[in-house]
C-alpha cells in the first residue's frame, strides 16, 4: 500500500541562505534545529553557512558529512541535533537508492578474470580484472563479503579459491596465492560446516579444488576434508541425476563452473537468455565463454565490464528486482510515504523483470496494490506446484520464493482468479510442509512464514506489522546468499533507524490523543452512562492509530475514535440501556439536530447521548469545513439519523418477533453497523476534498456498502450464538431457517458473502482512474482489515491477544537489537 497522501514542510520549502552566524562550523551545526524546517538536503548542495570570521562558508555537503555520524542508531545524537536525524537519514536512504550500484563480487569476478582473450589462450581477456582481484585481497588473504557481514566462511573460501585459480592460471601475484592459501589452510573448518549454506558450493568448491590440483596449486587440506566434500558432492549428483524435475536440470547449469569437462555443454547452451547470459550469472556464463567460447556469452561479460570497469556483480540485471525489494523494505519498515516519488518512478519503470518467480510474482502483488491494472494472466506459468519443482528455487526448496507466491495469491480482486486460487493453494500447503519438517531455508526466519499463514494480508494492521518488522529486521538478513552474497536492498541501517524512529515518534503522538479522547469522554459525561459497555479508549483507538499513521492524520484518528465510542454507546442504549420511551425520544432528538429544543429530553441519558452525538458532531464539522473548504454538517448529521432510524427498525423487529427477508435484513444492519459516523466521517480529514458529486457517486456508494457488509457479516459469524439467547436475529440465523439448512451451512454462506465483498472493497481500492481519491478508499480498506482482526477469533472480546497488540503499538517502546 505504502503512499499515504500527506505533506511535510520540510521537504516542501525552499532552501534558505543562513548568514550572520557568530561562529563557523560547530555553532552552525548546533543551529541546524532552528532551521530545519528551511533545509532540504536531499535536492540541493547550495546551503551554505557564512560565519563572521573571515567571512568562511560551509557548504551543505559538509554539515551533511558531519551529521552522519549521528544517522547510525549506535551513536546517541545530541539533542540540539535530534529534529534533524530523521531529515539525515532520508537523505542517505535517498542517496543510496538513485546512485548505487551492486557491490562487486570476487567470485563472479574471479570467474570472468579466467576467460581467455581470443585467439591468445594464455592472455586475460579481461585483464583488469586480474588486477582488481590482485587490490581487494583482505589482510587475512579472503576476499569477498561474507565474513565481513557475519554470512559464514563459505563464501570467503569460494570466493578465495577462485581468485586464487584466476591468479595462478595468468601467472600473477604468487604472494596473493600463498596468502589465499594460508586464510584456507586457517579456516579449513568451515569447509563441512552444515550451518553455513552456500548455494552449489558441494558442486562448485570441489570441481575448483581439482581444477586447483590440475594446475599444481597445493592446496593445504587433510585427505579427510577432500573425501568429505566428494562425498557431499556424489550425493548432491546423484539427487541431480535421479530426479525428474527440470529444476534439477536447471541448477546442474547454474554451477556449471564446478563440472568442468564433464558438464554437458550443449545442455547448459539451452538455458542462455536474450542477453546472452545464463542466469544472469556471471560466473556461470564465464564458464560457458572459458568452454565454448560463445560470441553471446563475451558479449555480455563485455557489457558488464564497459558498465563496472574492473570488476562484475553476483547477478546482472538486478535493478527491477532491487527495486522491487526495496518497495517492499519500505512499506514493511512504515516508511514509504517520505519516498513515494522514487516508489512511483520504479513502478513506472518498463525494464526487463528477471524470468524468476519471487521477482515475478513480488512485482505483480506490488504493481497491483499500488494501482497498476495488472493481469494475473501473467502468472499462469505458475498457476501448476510443478512449476516450482521445476525451477532452480524448487530445487533449492526456497521459502523465501514460496513465501512471495502464497503473498501474491491473496491480492484476489475478481471473483474467480483461479490462478491465484491455484498458487495459494500449493505455495501454502508447501509452507507448511517446510514449517512441519523444519525444512524452511536458513535465511527464513520461521516465525515469518507462521505469521503469514495464520494472517491473511486483509488481517494485519500496519503499523502492528510494522513493529514486528522493525524488531526482526537484521542487516544480514537482507542479504541473499547464490554463489556469492549480494543485497536487494540497500541501505539497510538508515532504513531501520529511519522507522524506528517514525514509530517511537508516532507512539508519543498516539498517547497525547488517546489522553485527549478520555478527557473527551469525561467532559461529555459518558461516564454517566452505567449501562454502556465502556470499553478502554485505547480499543476504538488502537485500530485507527495501527492504520492512518502519519502524523498529519490525527484529526481523522480522532474522529474515527470518537465515533466508535459513540456508536458502541448508542448500540448499548438501544439493546439495553433505554426504556422504548427513550429510545423514542433520542431518535426523535436526533431526527430534529439543530430543532432538539422543540422535542426536549424525556431522560439524563438520552440528553448525555444526543449532545455527546450533537457537539461532537459540530466540532469535527467544523475541522472538516477547514479541510473541504465547504460545510458538511448536514451530511455528518444525516449519518447520525439514518443510524438510529435503521436501529429503531431492528428494534421493532425485535419488539413484534418480525422474521425479514435476507435482503431486508443486510439493509437495515448494513447501517446498523454503524459505520458510517465512523469511517465516512474521517473521509473529510484525511487531506482530499471530497465535493458532493463523490459523495453522491456510485462507486463512493459502493465502497461504503461492501466495507459495511464485511464488518457486519464478521460480527454475526461471531455473535450469532449469543443473539440467538436473546432472541435476536442475524445473518447466519436467518440464513438458516429462510433456507432450511444447519448453522455450518449457514455459516459457510456468510463467510462466501464476506470474501466476495472483500474482493470487491480490494478491486475498488486499487482500480485507477478513480472518482474516489486514494487516501479515502484506504480509510474504508483500513476499517475493513481491522473488522477481520478484531472479529477473528470467537472468544470474549476484547481478547488478550487484541489487548496486547493494542499494547504494542500504542504504549509498548520498541525493542531494537543493535
Amino acid at each position: 500500500m505504502g503512499e499515504r497522501t500527506h505533506g511535510a514542510a520540510v521537504r516542501g520549502t525552499a532552501p534558505h541562505l543562513v548568514t550572520n552566524l557568530p561562529t563557523r562550523f560547530d555553532l552552525a551545526c548546533r543551529l541546524l534545529d532552528n532551521f530545519c524546517v528551511q533545509l532540504k538536503f536531499a535536492q540541493t548542495a547550495s546551503i551554505c553557512f557564512k560565519g563572521v570570521l573571515g567571512g568562511t562558508k560551509i557548504a551543505a555537503p559538509q554539515v551533511k558529512k558531519k551529521l552522519r555520524l549521528f544517522s547510525c542508531s549506535c551513536v546517541q545524537c545530541p539533542p540540539f541535533l535530534a529534529p534533524l536525524r530523521p531529515m539525515v537519514l532520508e537523505d542517505r536512504i535517498r542517496e543510496q537508492l538513485t546512485g548505487t550500484g551492486p557491490p562487486p563480487s570476487s567470485y563472479d569476478t574471479a570467474w570472468v578474470a579466467m576467460v581467455p582473450a581470443p585467439g591468445h589462450p594464455y592472455a586475460p581477456r579481461f585483464p583488469q580484472c586480474v588486477e582488481w582481484i590482485m587490490q581487494n585481497q583482505h589482510d587475512d588473504g579472503s576476499w569477498g563479503l561474507g565474513s565481513s557481514l557475519g554470512l559464514g566462511g563459505k563464501d570467503a573460501l569460494l570466493s578465495m579459491l577462485a581468485c586464487v585459480l584466476a591468479l595462478r592460471k595468468w601467472g600473477v601475484g604468487d604472494e596473493h596465492v600463498r596468502k589465499g592459501l594460508r586464510f584456507m589452510e586457517r579456516n579449513s573448518s568451515c569447509i563441512t560446516d552444515e550451518c553455513d549454506v552456500q548455494v552449489g558450493f558441494s558442486i562448485i568448491f570441489p570441481g575448483m579444488l581439482e581444477l586447483g590440483a590440475g594446475m599444481g596449486l597445493e592446496l593445504p587440506l587433510s585427505q579427510a576434508d577432500v573425501d568429505a566434500m566428494l562425498r557431499l558432492r556424489d550425493m548432491e549428483l546423484k539427487r541431480c541425476v535421479d530426479s525428474l524435475a527440470s529444476g534439477s536440470k536447471s541448477f546442474m547449469a547454474y554451477v556449471a563452473e564446478g563440472l568442468g569437462k564433464s558438464q554437458d555443454w550443449a545442455q547448459v547452451m539451452t538455458y542462455q537468455r536474450k542477453n546472452g547470459s545464463f542466469f544472469n550469472s556471471p560466473s556461470t556464463t564465464a564458464a560457458v565463454a572459458i568452454h565454448t567460447y560463445d560470441h553471446r556469452a563475451v558479449d555480455y561479460l563485455d557489457s558488464l565490464i564497459s558498465k563496472f570497469g574492473n570488476s562484475v556483480p553476483t547477478v546482472y540485471p538486478l535493478k527491477i528486482y532491487s527495486q522491487l525489494c526495496m518497495v517492499d523494505t519500505l512499506e514493511n519498515m512504515g516508511i514509504s510515504h517520505s519516498f513515494a516519488c522514487e516508489i512511483k518512478s520504479w513502478l513506472q519503470n518498463d525494464e526487463e523483470i528477471m524470468l524468476d518467480m519471487a521477482t515475478c510474482t513480488m512485482a505483480f502483488r506490488l504493481l497491483r496494490m499500488h494501482g497498476y491494472g495488472i493481469s494475473s494472466d501473467g502468472l499462469a506459468q505458475f498457476t501448476k506446484e510443478s512449476s516450482f519443482h521445476d525451477s532452480i528455487q524448487g530445487h533449492l526448496y526456497d521459502t523465501k520464493t514460496l513465501l512471495e507466491l502464497y503473498k501474491a495469491s491473496q491480492v484476489q480482486v475478481l471473483e474467480e482468479e483461479l490462478i491465484l486460487e491455484s498458487i495459494g493453494s500449493w505455495s501454502g500447503k508447501l509452507l507448511k510442509q517446510q514449517l512441519c519438517s523444519n525444512k524452511i531455508s536458513r535465511s527464513v526466519n520461521p516465525a515469518k512464514v507462521e505469521h503469514a499463514l495464520e494472517f491473511p494480508f486483509y488481517t494485519t494492521l500496519e503499523r502492528l506489522e510494522h513493529k514486528r518488522n522493525i524488531e526482526s529486521f537484521k542487516t544480514v538478513e537482507r542479504f541473499h546468499t547464490l554463489k556469492s552474497p549480494y543485497s536487494s536492498c540497500i541501505a539497510n541501517e538508515e532504513i531501520r533507524s529511519l522507522a524506528a524512529h517514525e514509530f517511537s515518534s508516532s507512539q508519543l503522538e498516539y498517547q497525547k490523543e488517546l489522553r485527549y479522547i478520555e478527557s473527551w469522554m469525561k467532559e461529555a459525561r459518558l461516564d454517566k452512562l452505567k449501562f454502556a459497555r465502556m470499553m478502554p479508549p485505547a480499543l476504538p483507538f488502537f485500530c485507527t492509530a495501527a492504520t492512518m499513521f502519519p502524523s498529519q492524520l490525527s484529526e481523522a484518528r480522532i474522529a474515527w475514535a470518537k465515533g466508535c465510542v459513540l456508536v458502541t454507546m448508542i448500540d448499548d442504549f438501544f439493546d439495553y440501556g433505554g426504556s422504548r420511551e427513550e429510545i423514542a425520544n433520542l431518535v426523535a432528538l436526533i431526527d430534529k439536530w439543530d430543532s432538539h429544543g422543540e422535542i426536549g429530553f424525556c431522560s439524563e441519558h438520552a440528553e448525555i447521548i444526543f449532545r455527546a452525538i450533537y457537539n461532537t458532531s459540530n466540532e469535527l464539522g467544523g475541522k472538516a469545513a477547514a479541510v473541504q473548504n465547504r460545510s458538511v454538517l448536514h451530511h455528518l448529521a444525516v449519518l447520525w439519523q439514518d443510524l438510529v432510524r435503521a436501529m429503531m427498525t431492528e428494534a421493532e423487529w425485535s419488539w413484534s418477533g418480525y422474521v425479514p427477508s435476507m435482503v431486508e435484513y443486510m439493509r437495515v444492519a448494513e447501517v446498523t453497523f454503524g459505520l458510517g459516523p465512523i469511517v465516512l466521517t474521517p473521509l473529510y480529514l484525511v487531506g482530499p476534498e471530497l465535493p458532493e458529486d463523490v459523495i453522491g457517486c456510485p462507486e463512493y456508494g459502493e465502497l461504503f456498502r461492501h466495507t459495511s457488509i464485511c464488518g457486519r457479516l464478521l460480527n454475526d459469524l461471531q455473535t450469532y450464538e449469543e443473539e440467538r439467547s436473546q432472541g435476536k436475529l442475524n445473518s447466519v440465523t436467518l440464513h438458516a431457517l429462510l433456507h432450511g439448512t444447519t448453522i455450518e451451512a449457514a455459516k459457510e454462506q456468510v463467510g462466501r458473502a464476506i470474501e466476495a465483498s472483500r474482493r470487491k472493497l480490494l478491486r475498488l481500492l486499487v482500480t485507477e482512474p478513480s472518482a474516489v481519491p486514494r487516501p479515502c478508499k484506504e480509510v474504508c480498506w483500513d476499517m475493513c482489515k481491522s473488522a477481520h482482526l478484531v472479529y477473528r477469533d470467537k472468544d470474549t472480546y476484547p481478547t488478550s491477544e487484541l489487548m496486547g497488540a493494542v499494547d504494542a503499538v500504542l504504549r509498548d517502546p520498541l525493542q531494537v537489537r543493535a
